[in-house]
């Protein structure tokens, strides 16, 4: 507890720690015991006190956040910074120790100490388990001290991608895991790396200025022997800055899907909500592994035209895809389309449902504003269903990310409207029609 080391000399420490890290400037450690539970931290200042294991810590953290331990004992500080060491964090201030000072000068081998190390979170997941939200090994790392930070996607060794197929299909025998295991790790892994820098260089040359923030710059690519990507290095889109009402990031998302579709090109055919970020720069996609641009012909290629054909069966958004084609949950023509194809429509049927159910992943729950059962939430699930069940199926009125995004926009028109005339609703807000070409 901090009354057992000092509260004079814990706030020194953070003094100390931040003079060489602007980092923590700009986002002060907040003792654990003040923070909110429910929401994730940019930096915590915790105590021996605070009895946190390192799992307990990695769940408070954004990705990137640090971590300013405190405790009077210098083997516990040792101890613990090992420990999070193998845990997904790195130690960016070994541990050291500050003395009391008592009437200002230190009195040597008498003066009482508080030991401290600092650490950040630069894994996405704890090292050692496995999840379906994340496919690669991605983490952070700073190849200057004093630097800043990148986002390294690294192609997960044979025996991470083993380990993953184990915990999926415990049944499958061990030939037949590594079998495809090795599939992934030496061929389709690197195969949509190097296509990700690719398309990266792209989004980043065409995109409008306005944009460019939003989506990852790549910085660096390492190859193997093969001229395939291992490890690519890309700038970190750190989430955070104030919140956004669902209503905003709505409409942030629709204009940036608008934007890599009608002026770059490319379709990223992975909008999962994992794959958007918030930061002060506005809403963001990552993970540019699966795009494609529009004009491609990926049939000029055996392997690629194999592994997206795949691909369109296979993953989450197909799924989805094909599970409400067949419920009657979709029955917009200009959706249904894009069923196990490489299209336009895989983008836009995902934008729809993301809007609407905005705090899915967890790590943008309180960077957006979201009642269920508030106006806005209201509003945004009866547009969706209008984009995914229209009156007449084979006219449907939402045909791009463009119609999305002015449908958001004529919610947004109608309820600052609303707002300014401070009174109550007297009936359904009309939303967008664009006109059809007959």
């Amino acid at each position: 507890m901090i009354w057992d080391i000092g509260s004079d000399r814990v706030a020194a420490i953070v003094r100390r720690v931040a003079h060489v890290d602007g980092d923590l400037r700009a986002h002060p450690p907040v003792p654990l015991a003040q923070a909110d539970s429910k929401r994730l931290s940019d930096a915590l200042l915790c105590t021996s006190g605070d009895s946190l294991s390192p799992m307990q810590l990695f769940n408070r953290l954004r990705w990137g956040g640090q971590a300013v331990f405190v405790t009077p004992d210098r083997e516990e500080a040792v101890r613990f910074s090992l420990r999070l060491a193998g845990k997904g964090f790195e130690i960016t201030q070994k541990p050291a120790a500050l003395a009391r000072r008592p009437l200002g000068l230190p009195i040597p081998f008498l003066s009482p100490k508080a030991h401290y190390f600092v650490a950040r979170k630069v894994q996405l997941i704890v090292p050692g388990e496995t999840t379906d939200r994340f496919t690669y090994h991605v983490h952070l790392e700073c190849p200057d001290p004093g630097g800043t930070y990148e986002v390294v996607k690294e192609v997960p060794s044979l025996e991470m991608v083993m380990a993953r197929l184990r915990a999926k299909w415990p049944d499958l025998g061990e030939e037949v895991i590594e079998k495809r295991a090795r599939k992934f790790s030496h061929k389709i892994f690197p195969v949509f790396l190097t296509r990700e820098a690719a398309i990266l260089k792209i989004v980043n040359r065409d995109l409008p200025e306005a944009y460019r923030g939003r989506v990852p710059c790549p910085l660096k690519l390492e190859k193997d022997e093969r001229g395939y990507a291992r490890r690519l290095h890309m700038s970190w889109l750190r989430n955070g800055g104030e919140p956004l009402s669902q209503l905003e990031f709505a409409r942030q998302s629709a204009d940036l899907l608008r934007a890599l579709h009608d002026d770059v090109g490319v379709m990223h055919l992975d909008l999962r909500l994992d794959n958007f970020v918030i930061t002060p720069a506005g809403v963001g996609f990552v993970d540019f592994g699966s795009a494609v641009r529009a004009d491609e012909n990926l049939k000029q290629s055996p392997l690629l035209s194999s592994l997206f054909e795949e691909l369109m069966r296979t993953s989450e958004i197909q799924r989805m895809l094909f599970r409400m084609t067949k419920t009657g949950e979709v029955t917009s023509e200009a959706i249904s389309g894009g069923l196990h194809r490489v299209d336009k429509a895989v983008d836009y049927f995902y934008l729809a449902m993301q809007i609407s159910s905005p705090h899915a992943n967890p790590d943008l729950k309180d960077l957006i504003q979201y009642d269920k059962q508030g106006p806005e939430a209201r509003l945004l699930s009866k547009l969706t269903e209008q984009i995914l069940r229209p009156a007449d199926p084979s006219k449907p009125p939402f045909r791009s990310a463009a119609d999305i995004l002015r449908g958001i926009e004529d919610l947004r028109s109608a309820e600052t409207a609303e707002r300014g005339a401070d009174r109550e609703k007297s009936g359904p807000v009309e939303i967008f029609t664009p006109d059809l070409k007959s």
